[in-house]
C-alpha cells in the first residue's frame, strides 16, 4: 500500500498551467481561434466598402491577396486542430501546402503593396502611400524567415510551433491597423507584440522559462517594427525618394 501511495505521489499531475494541463494542450489551438477573431474584428467594417463593393473597384490582385492571407489563417487553425487531435502525419502532409501558400503570400505581399500604393496615389489621390511601403514590406521581411525556419526545423516541434505562431501574429498589424485610433497612434504593432507575449506567458506558466525562439525573435521583431514606423511616419528623404520612384 505504501509503495502505491508513493507511486501516486511521484506521478506528475496535470494542472491547468503545468505540463499536460489545459494551457499546454490547447494554447496554440486557442491562439489560432484568437487570431481568426482579431482578423474578423479588424476587417469586418472595411472589407465591404474597400473590397466587395468598393468604388472605384480595387485591383483584381487585391482579391487574390485577401484570399491567400485569409486562407493562411484558416490553414493555421486547421493545422493546430490536427496537432491537437494527434493527427501528426496528416499535419505534416498538409505542411507542404502551407509552405507553398506562404511563398505565394510573400510574393503577393510585396507586389500588392506597390499595386495598392499606386492605386491610392493615382486613383484615390491619397498622399503618403509611397512611404507606407515600409509597413507591408517589413511584414513580409518578418513573416518569410519565421515560416522558412519553421519549415527547416519542422522536426523540432518546440521551435516549429513558436515560429509559425510568431509569423502568423506578424500579419495581424493589418487587422489592428484597421482601427483608426490604433493606426493614428502607431499602436498596431504594440497590439501584435501583445499577442506574441501570450506565447511568452505560456512558456513561463508551463515550462517556467522562455524559449529561445521568443528571446531571439521578439527583440529582432521590435527593432524591425521601430524601423518600419520610422520610415513611414518620419519618411527620411532617401526613403521618400526611393519609394516615390517605385510607386510613380
Amino acid at each position: 500500500m505504501a509503495s502505491l501511495t508513493q507511486s501516486a505521489l511521484a506521478r506528475p499531475t496535470h494542472t491547468f498551467t503545468g505540463r499536460g494541463g489545459f494551457v499546454d494542450k490547447y494554447f496554440y489551438f486557442t491562439m489560432s481561434l484568437l487570431i481568426a477573431g482579431i482578423v474578423v474584428w479588424g476587417f469586418h467594417n472595411t472589407v465591404n466598402p474597400n473590397l466587395f463593393h468598393a468604388s472605384p473597384p480595387r485591383p483584381l490582385l487585391l482579391w487574390f491577396h485577401g484570399a491567400a492571407f485569409s486562407c493562411w489563417v484558416l490553414f493555421y487553425i486547421f493545422q493546430s486542430t490536427l496537432v491537437r487531435t494527434r493527427n501528426v502525419k496528416v499535419h505534416r502532409f498538409f505542411g507542404w501546402f502551407g509552405a507553398a501558400l506562404a511563398a505565394t503570400m510573400v510574393v503577393l505581399g510585396f507586389v500588392i503593396a506597390v499595386v495598392m500604393a499606386r492605386f491610392d496615389w493615382f486613383t484615390l489621390h491619397e498622399p503618403g502611400t509611397d512611404v507606407f511601403l515600409s509597413v507591408p514590406w517589413g511584414d513580409m521581411v518578418e513573416f518569410a524567415p519565421c515560416v522558412a525556419l519553421a519549415i527547416l526545423w519542422r522536426k523540432k516541434p518546440e521551435l516549429h510551433r513558436r515560429l509559425l505562431f510568431i509569423g502568423t501574429c506578424v500579419l495581424l498589424d493589418a487587422a489592428f491597423g484597421r482601427n483608426d485610433y490604433l493606426f493614428d497612434h502607431n499602436l498596431f504593432y504594440f497590439c501584435v507584440d501583445a499577442v506574441i507575449l501570450l506565447g511568452v506567458a505560456r512558456d513561463l506558466l508551463v515550462n517556467r522559462s522562455v524559449n529561445v525562439v521568443y528571446r531571439v525573435a521578439l527583440p529582432a521583431l521590435i527593432v524591425c517594427q521601430t524601423v518600419q514606423i520610422y520610415l513611414f511616419r518620419v519618411a527620411p528623404a532617401w526613403w521618400h525618394t526611393l519609394t516615390s520612384r517605385i510607386v510613380a
